[in-house]
Formats: C-alpha cells, sequence, structure tokens
C-alpha cells in the first residue's frame, strides 16, 4: 500500500516520518508499508500544474495532506496563494484521489470556528471564520465534502507545535533568552497540540480497519492535546520546562492588534475521533514534557 505524505519539511510532516523511522511497530498492519514524503520541490500545491503532473506520473492509495499556508497574518494580504494552497489545491486533490481510489486526510483548523462559544466545539458545530486563513481552510473542507461523499477523513487540530521550526515554542524560547520581560495575550483559548501525537493519530487511522473499509462516510474529526489553556499560560509553562527567568505580563487581544483577527475560545470536543478510532488524546503539560525531551 502505497502512501503519500505532503508538507514532508513542516512539523507534521516531519513527526509522521519520525515516527514511521523510529517506532514502525506501531503499525499492526504490514501492508501499509511504502510511505512517499514530497515537499514543494516535488509537488507545489501554489501551482496546479504541478499536482496534476506529479499525479500523473504517480499513483497512491492513502493521501495525508500536511501541506498547508499557515501564516495566519500574511494571508490577510497573500488572500489568493492561500486560497490556492488551502482550498484550491484541496478540490484538486480530491478529484485526482477520487479517480485513483484513494483515501484522503485533509488537515484542517480549529480557525473555522468563530470563538465565541462558551462549550467546546464539536464536529457538528457551525463554522464561521472570522480571518482569511480560516476562510480558506473551510473552503477546502466544503469542496473535500462535496467532491468525496467517501474515503475522505478530515482532521481539525489546533496550536500545533514541535521540536521542528518555528512555532509558539521557538518563538518563546527565543525571546526568554532575549528578554527579560514581555506581554502575551491572555485572552484567547485552546488546546495545544504535540505534533507527534497528531502523527500517531493519524497512524493509527489509516492502521484502523474502519478506515480501511471500503466507502466509508467522509467525516470530520476533532483532535488536540487534552485541556483548556490561554497564550499566556501555555508560555508560563515553556518557562517553568525551560528554566528561563522571564517575566510575562498578560494583555488582551485589544491590546495586541494584529493583521488577522483570532477566535476567542476555539476549545474542540474529541469524544468523536476517540470513539471511531480509538487513538490516545493526552493532557497538553505532559505531551509538552515530552516535547522538552527531544529538545
Amino acid at each position: 500500500m502505497k502512501i503519500l505524505v505532503t508538507g514532508k519539511n513542516g512539523q507534521l510532516g516531519r513527526s509522521i516520518n519520525k515516527i514511521i523511522n523510529t517506532d514502525y511497530k506501531i503499525l499492526k498492519n504490514k501492508n501499509l508499508n511504502k510511505f512517499i514524503f514530497v515537499g514543494r520541490y516535488e509537488l507545489d500545491l501554489s501551482i496546479e500544474s504541478s499536482i496534476t503532473n506529479y499525479f500523473n506520473n504517480n499513483k497512491f492509495d492513502v493521501i495525508i495532506n500536511c501541506a498547508a499556508y499557515t501564516a495566519v497574518d500574511k494571508a490577510e494580504q497573500e488572500v489568493d496563494l492561500a486560497n490556492q494552497i488551502n482550498h484550491l489545491a484541496i478540490r484538486q486533490l480530491a478529484k485526482i484521489a477520487k479517480n485513483q481510489q484513494a483515501r484522503l486526510i485533509y488537515i484542517s483548523t480549529d480557525y473555522v470556528f468563530d470563538g465565541e462559544s462558551d462549550k467546546p466545539y464539536k464536529e457538528s458545530s457551525t463554522p464561521n471564520p472570522i480571518n482569511i486563513y480560516a476562510k480558506t481552510k473551510l473552503a477546502g473542507e466544503q469542496a473535500l465534502l462535496e467532491l468525496m461523499l467517501t474515503d475522505a477523513i478530515i482532521i481539525r487540530t489546533s496550536w500545533l507545535y514541535s521540536e521542528y521550526g518555528n512555532n509558539f515554542i521557538s518563538s518563546m524560547l527565543k525571546l526568554g533568552h532575549e528578554r527579560r520581560e514581555f506581554n502575551i495575550v491572555n485572552d484567547q483559548i485552546g488546546s495545544p497540540t504535540y505534533a507527534t501525537d497528531l502523527a500517531i493519530a493519524i497512524i493509527e487511522i489509516i492502521d484502523h480497519k474502519k478506515f480501511q473499509s471500503e466507502d466509508r462516510v467522509s467525516e470530520i474529526y476533532h483532535y488536540s492535546n487534552n485541556g483548556e489553556v490561554s497564550w499566556y499560560e501555555f508560555a508560563k509553562e515553556i518557562f517553568k520546562l525551560a528554566g528561563i527567568d522571564c517575566k510575562l505580563n498578560p494583555i488582551t487581544s485589544n491590546q495586541y492588534p494584529q493583521p488577522a483577527q483570532r477566535p476567542k475560545n476555539t476549545f474542540m470536543n474529541k469524544d468523536k475521533i476517540v470513539k471511531i478510532f480509538g487513538v490516545t488524546v493526552s493532557d497538553w503539560k505532559k505531551s509538552l514534557k515530552q516535547c522538552f525531551k527531544v529538545l
């Protein structure tokens, strides 16, 4: 069975690669034995012809799309590019997957919600994105569900971090070593997600008989680590684990204006993915400690 993973240089792509190469015994089905990892040089989702040309020469049983346009603020100016990568490319991938009779996994975001709910968002909750990035990701979801009535999965995740690349942890460690004090938003609530945990969940899903069953109805699932936390609380825990003595000042979103508006509360309910696929959802503090062990 051939499995394509796009976005090989991103946090999730690299985390899947790590798991496959270091913990291969996680796979019960030994037919899941050929993972192909590609980046933009092999498959550029910003160029329609690149997608067409790549799949004209390559056929897969499963496509895991980890590539995305994730620059939330820049998306406010680069609307067309964000829309191409997060929406139009997904529409194209859905058509290709359907033609190749491949299963497709699309990684989406908690930002499809407006953050105004006081309850955890379920998969059935009504999306209402409030920035360009989130609107393009939701458009990608809608295109996928429209074109692939079966054999597709959407996984919404939140606040992704890892030991790889630029993310909230690397930013906080850098600032913590450079400054004695700085401000951080305390009124945006969500759940951090360790990319390794999400990678394991994805591998367990494609290894599951329910995912491999023919003509399974396409659905949305939520996955993040357990626990509600603000960016301020997240940063405090990072500094605690890193032993950094830096004063953090909690501020409101209004005191830290950004080009793209952020939702206030995107805490998601993960019961569905646990019930259907039996994946493990770890506590965010436990997963953060695990990341620091690797760092």
